[in-house]
């Protein structure tokens, strides 16, 4: 039985209608709580024209009755769980993919297709493979290393059929990529820093944001260091992050010392016994010498408060910038030993190639990607997941 049903009965008379106006006018006529604004949104009544201004003036001055106000509370509590359950059987997977939807009709569609109405396979099959590897951000070394792999793949299973190599390029690739050491290494009982560095204008504050959203929703208790002193932007992003992650932001005025926000911080979180501490900072690559300098002594100060150097540090690199974002990497590896990398705007992509040259020079693990702005589009790397979503 349908929700009027269920409320009025089939047969209505004029004064259940009335009953219906009460439900829309009051309705209407809320403002205020977001419970009675989803009822507005949700939750449509159809006016009867047979019912006179002066009389519905009337009936609009009446209380909604207790059983209405049950019925709509139960109708929507019924319909939040169907949602949730939508959204839970959706999964990562399926969600993933429409996410990495340009990368996979753009590069990968393309590769299918070099292999398909051919009837032998030769040079010529792996030379256009090749071209479309490099096109996609893989880069020159990567590509020599995914070919070479594939024809020893296809040789060692005899493999004759061209349309047969497509499936086994997908296991060739997700070799490439390091597994099993995706997660961030978070420890109970004890303080955990992540140190987060990167060029301005990757994403870096906002993934940071986001981070320390999921933690303090698992339960952590996080504190955020703008150690990015000479950008007042980045502080004032984080802070705003800090307000919706409900976090603590430990910042100084602009154009401090990095290192002294960082000592800051990491005493707030032991005197406040936190979980996790996040640390950004300043992303310049215009003087090498001067950034290796100063995330050195980030470093130093983060093992000598913590009493020991395991700690995160991860770097955010903007998957759209195709092999700058490996000159990147290679040069913070240098500046501060990495431990993994965050790829941001891979949904903005069609090549998306950058994944598995990082993943292959730095031999470092992936730990989130970026696949939008919504604080779920920040999802925990999984090589199986990933491979899937962008292979058609």
């Amino acid at each position: 039985m349908g929700f009027y049903n269920k409320l009025f009965g089939r047969n209505k008379k004029q004064e259940e209608v009335k009953e219906e106006i009460i439900l829309e006018e009051k309705i209407e006529k809320v403002e205020g709580t977001e419970k009675e604004i989803e009822i507005k949104n949700r939750i449509e009544v159809p006016i009867k024209e047979e019912i006179f201004a002066e009389e519905k003036k009337e009936i609009i001055e009446n209380k909604l009755k207790p059983e209405i106000i049950e019925v709509i509370q139960e109708t929507l509590e019924e319909k939040e769980i169907e949602e949730v359950k939508e959204e839970k059987n959706e999964g990562f997977f399926t969600s993933l993919k429409e996410k990495l939807f340009r990368t996979r009709e753009g590069l990968f569609g393309k590769i299918k297709n070099i292999f398909s109405g051919r009837t032998v396979i030769d040079e010529e099959l792996y030379e256009e493979l090749e071209d479309l590897l490099i096109q996609s951000d893989i880069g020159m070394d990567m590509t020599v290393k995914i070919v070479n792999a594939l024809e020893k793949e296809v040789k060692s299973k005899g493999i004759k059929d061209p349309n047969e190599i497509y499936s086994v390029l997908k296991e060739v690739m997700s070799k490439f990529l390091i597994d099993g050491e995706n997660n961030l290494d978070i420890r109970d009982g004890e303080l955990n820093v992540i140190l987060v560095v990167g060029v301005n204008g990757v994403g870096k504050t906002t993934t940071i944001g986001k981070i320390a959203k999921k933690l303090k929703n698992s339960g952590k208790k996080v504190i955020i260091g703008a150690a990015d002193t000479f950008r007042a932007a980045a502080v004032e992003q984080l802070e705003e992050w800090g307000k919706r992650a409900g976090v603590e932001v430990i910042k100084k005025e602009e154009g401090s010392d990095p290192g002294a926000v960082v000592y800051d911080t990491i005493q707030v979180g032991i005197n406040k016994k936190a979980d996790v501490v996040i640390i950004d900072t300043a992303g310049r690559l215009h003087n090498k010498n001067n950034l290796m300098k100063e995330l050195e002594k980030i470093n130093n100060i983060i093992i000598k408060k913590l009493g020991h150097s395991r700690y995160e540090s991860i770097l955010v690199i903007d998957g759209t910038t195709g092999q700058n974002g490996l000159t990147q990497a290679k040069v913070f590896n240098e500046a501060t030993k990495l431990t993994g990398f965050i790829v941001t705007k891979l949904d903005g992509t069609a090549k998306g190639g950058i994944v598995f040259s990082i993943s292959e020079e730095i031999k470092k693990p992936i730990k989130y990607i970026g696949v939008g702005e919504k604080i779920d589009d920040l999802r925990e790397f999984n090589t199986k997941d990933y491979i899937e979503a962008i292979f058609d």
